[in-house]
Parts: C-alpha cells; sequence; structure tokens
C-alpha cells in the first residue's frame, strides 16, 4: 500500500479563525504527515497476530493513576446513545469506578439526538448526572441553555496530563472546560472480507478510480460490492465528508463546516456526482437504495463477515469502532481487513469524530466521576475490549487487542492538536444530527434517487440556511 498524505478532519476549538495561515499550513502539514502513517500502518493488516474485533481483554489488570474519593451511599446516572457491545463495554468501565468508589453507576440509554432526550429529562426534573454528547455543538447548547457544569479542578488536572490542547480545546465553551472526550474514532477507513477479495482476484484500492474498478471486479464475481447502513443517516453524512474533504481539500471543507460557502457550490456538485458513481449503481448495494435504508449500523457491518465466501456485501465504509460488530470468528488482519478511504482529490480523507462527558448534574460523585472518564485508567480498561479509539494520549498503545488497533491509535495520538473533527457534527444539531431532518434525511433521499443532485443541494442549502441562521 503507498504511503499518502492526508488530512485529520476534527471539530476544531472555538476560535478556529485566530491560527495564522502559517500555522494551518503547518497543522494541515503534520497532519497529513500522521494520517500518512495511518495509511502505511494499514498495509499491516495481514499480520497473523491480529486479534479478533470482540475481544474479551484482560481488564482485571488495570494501574492506578487517577485518586478518587470514597462515593458509598452515592448514585449517579451517565446517558448516552451506546448500545450492544460498545454499551456493554463502557458499563465495564463504570464498574471499575463503583469498584474504587463505592459509588452506585446506571447506564441510561438514550436516544437521538441525545440533546432532545437531554431536554425532556431536564424538563421532568430528571437529568442524569453525566452525558456523553458526541457534538460540540450540543455541549454550547447544554451551556447555553444552563444544563451543563463547569469542570472541577480534579477533572481539569487530568485533562491537562492526559490530553493534548487541542482536545482539551474542543470540550470548553467561551474557554471555560465543559466536555472530557473520552472516545475518538477515525471514521476513514473501509473493512473487508478478504475471502471474497481473494476468491474475486480483487486487491486493496488506493483512489477512487480504483475502489469503483475493485467493486466491478467483486460484482463481477457474484457478490454485492458494499454494505450502507443507510437507516442511520450519519453513515451517509460520513460518506459524502470523506469524499468532499478529499475531492475539494480541507480549506473549502472549513467553509461549508462554517456555512460561509453555500451547498448550491459547484464543490457540493462534485461530491454528490462523485458518490452518485457508487450509491446510483443499486447491483452494487446489498438489498439496493429501500435494503441499505432500512439496515443499521451495526447489521451494516455484521453483513460483510457473515455467509462464508457469500456474504451479503463485500466492503463496508465504518470507522475503527466497527470491529465490536465483527463476530469473533472472523481474525482481524486475517480474514476482516481494512484499507484507508480512496483518495478522490491528491490526498486521502482522514476523518475523527468523539464523545465528551459533560456534567448535568453538580456534585462529588459526577465531578469524580468525570475525573475517572479523563484518566488513562478508565480509558484503558475499553481499549482492552477493541473497538475503541481513546485521544488520551497516556493509555498504554499496547493496551489495544491487535496490531491494527494499535496503530490506528498511535497515528491519532501522534497527530497531536492537528487535527479536524466531522463536519456534521460542527454543524448545528437539526442541520447535521438529527434523524429524519437536515442533511440526514436529505442525504437519505439522495441514497434513493442519486440522480437529483440539483435539488439534494438546494434542499441541503435551504435547511443549513436556516439551521445556521445565515
Amino acid at each position: 500500500m503507498r504511503m499518502t498524505s492526508s488530512t485529520i478532519r476534527t471539530r476544531w476549538s472555538p476560535k478556529p479563525d485566530t491560527a495564522t495561515p502559517q500555522h494551518r499550513r503547518a497543522a494541515r502539514a503534520a497532519a497529513a504527515v500522521a494520517a500518512g502513517a495511518l495509511a502505511l500502518s494499514l498495509s499491516a493488516c495481514g499480520s497473523s497476530d491480529e486479534g479478533s474485533g470482540g475481544s474479551t481483554g484482560d481488564t482485571d489488570d488495570t494501574s492506578n493513576n487517577v485518586t478518587l474519593p470514597k462515593l458509598e451511599g452515592t448514585s449517579l446516572e451517565v446517558a448516552a446513545v451506546w448500545s450492544g457491545t460498545e454499551q456493554a463495554n463502557f458499563k465495564k468501565v463504570l464498574q471499575e469506578f463503583e469498584k474504587r468508589t463505592g459509588a452506585k453507576v446506571t447506564f441510561v440509554p438514550a436516544q437521538d439526538p441525545i440533546i432532545n432526550f437531554i431536554g425532556s429529562k431536564v424538563a421532568g426534573g430528571q437529568p442524569p448526572d453525566i452525558a456523553m454528547l458526541p457534538q460540540p455543538g450540543a455541549i454550547k447548547q447544554a451551556v447555553d441553555k444552563g444544563w451543563a457544569k463547569e469542570l472541577g479542578s480534579e477533572a481539569v488536572k487530568e485533562l491537562g496530563e492526559n490530553y493534548s490542547q487541542g482536545w482539551q480545546d474542543i470540550g470548553k465553551v467561551s474557554g471555560k472546560p465543559y466536555g472530557v472526550y473520552y472516545k475518538a474514532a477515525n471514521k476513514s477507513l473501509i473493512w473487508y472480507n478478504n475471502q471474497v477479495f481473494e476468491n474475486a482476484g480483487a486487491s486493496e484500492p488506493e483512489t477512487w478510480p480504483d475502489l469503483l474498478s475493485t467493486a466491478q471486479t467483486v460484482f463481477d464475481s457474484g457478490v454485492t460490492p458494499f454494505s450502507i447502513g443507510g437507516a442511520e443517516g450519519w453513515t451517509l453524512t460520513d460518506w459524502f465528508e470523506n469524499v468532499y474533504l478529499s475531492q475539494a481539500g480541507p480549506e473549502k471543507y472549513d467553509q461549508l463546516a462554517k456555512h460561509e460557502i453555500k451547498w448550491t457550490d459547484p464543490s457540493v456538485k462534485d461530491a454528490l456526482t462523485t458518490l452518485a458513481q457508487v450509491w446510483g449503481k443499486p447491483d452494487w448495494i446489498a438489498g439496493g437504495a429501500n435494503g441499505a435504508l432500512q439496515t443499521d449500523f451495526p447489521a451494516s457491518v455484521t453483513q460483510v463477515f457473515t455467509g462464508g465466501d457469500q456474504p451479503k456485501a463485500a466492503m463496508v465504509a465504518a470507522g475503527d469502532f466497527a470491529q465490536v460488530n465483527i463476530p469473533s470468528s472472523m481474525k482481524i488482519g486475517t480474514d476482516a481487513k481494512v484499507f484507508p478511504f480512496p483518495a478522490v482529490g491528491d490526498n486521502g480523507p482522514v476523518v475523527s469524530g468523539g464523545d465528551a462527558a459533560v456534567i448535568l448534574q453538580d456534585s462529588k460523585g459526577s465531578q469524580a466521576l468525570a475525573t475517572w472518564l479523563a484518566s488513562p485508567d478508565a480509558a484503558s480498561i475499553q481499549a482492552k475490549l477493541g473497538g475503541y479509539l481513546s485521544p488520551n494520549k497516556n493509555v498504554p498503545n499496547s493496551d489495544y487487542p491487535n496490531a491494527v488497533q494499535q496503530k490506528i491509535a498511535k497515528a491519532l495520538i501522534d497527530a497531536g492538536d492537528d487535527f479536524r473533527f466531522d463536519m456534521s457534527d460542527q454543524a448545528p444539531q437539526a442541520f447535521g444530527g438529527t434523524p429524519g431532518k437536515g442533511e440526514w434525511k436529505i442525504l437519505q433521499d439522495f441514497l434513493k434517487n442519486p440522480k437529483d443532485i440539483a435539488g439534494t443541494q438546494a434542499k441541503l442549502e435551504a435547511e443549513a440556511a436556516a439551521a445556521y441562521g445565515n
């Protein structure tokens, strides 16, 4: 696999425009080096010593690097939209907190958009103590409404010791610390069934034309090329954003993320036209467009890695966290392999996202839990279980259960402050983060009718203008 320069796309600090052009160029260059290292590292995916995605890990051997108070008799609630294995693994992190402090912690399953879920809980007088918020805009909204409480000195101390300044800054609102970014993600990966590729004589693509050629080769072998979890609109925004970042470049990407250019811009037309080269071929998508729109994210991953050498699809565009949905019978690096999202333009994209712990009920217990989640001890527990990536720089790289994930994690940490965040997560939630509305719904409609590029652009611009207020 050749090494390609890339840009890590992430939500940036509250004042991204204060950087000089020279600083921004330097940041992009450093990010390109880190992301290029990621692309190179993935060439090791064939290593025979890599573990399965559903690793149970040894979480009993945990370090003690953080001081926590005794909290016997304290009950806490943590709300997040996580489900399945991801939720089960996070509960093990909470169980260790219980063991160390004597507190009782209950996980509260939330629905998207979580900010609306929290609003209903606040209105009912029963907000959770902590919520895991996936968008900086949601953190700001929680602060503006008076729901979020500032992090205390112990949590801030952990952040300062364990996080780069950039990850600390994106958890701030008006310069004050509110969010602990417990979980990160690399969203610019395509996972594939290696047996299908071998049977078809297909190879890992490096560019978008290569991807189209690989898809045709797989299709000709009798297997549908792509699985798409279109029931969840964020998976479609990830497709768009990877294409747009690589094709239009980081400066255009930043402008569109802030709605400084319109969604009717020619660069958006180009990206949608490129997407239609895949989405416009229903035979290339498991179940066609209608089937994809009834497939949730976990199922979109699972159906690539079940069914022997005749699965429902050969590939799925999904972040590093997809590992938790790969059956344990499929060995990562041998049966389940991964390559970077192919370059559409000069550079291949690398996309980052994340979830931050935000305190909604201020107490000794909730501050202690936020401090715990900012510690390497907490992150190490979930790192060992697989399907998880932490921006905490003091999590031992060896804690990740396989060589693929170790190298993905190292690339994230090596990037330091030089990253960008998911575009839809930067948008107002009404546009970029609400099921059945805004960008999610419009891209779902586009998946059904990828010929309507101009109409899709017009709808995106109308919704964005309303949400951004400009």
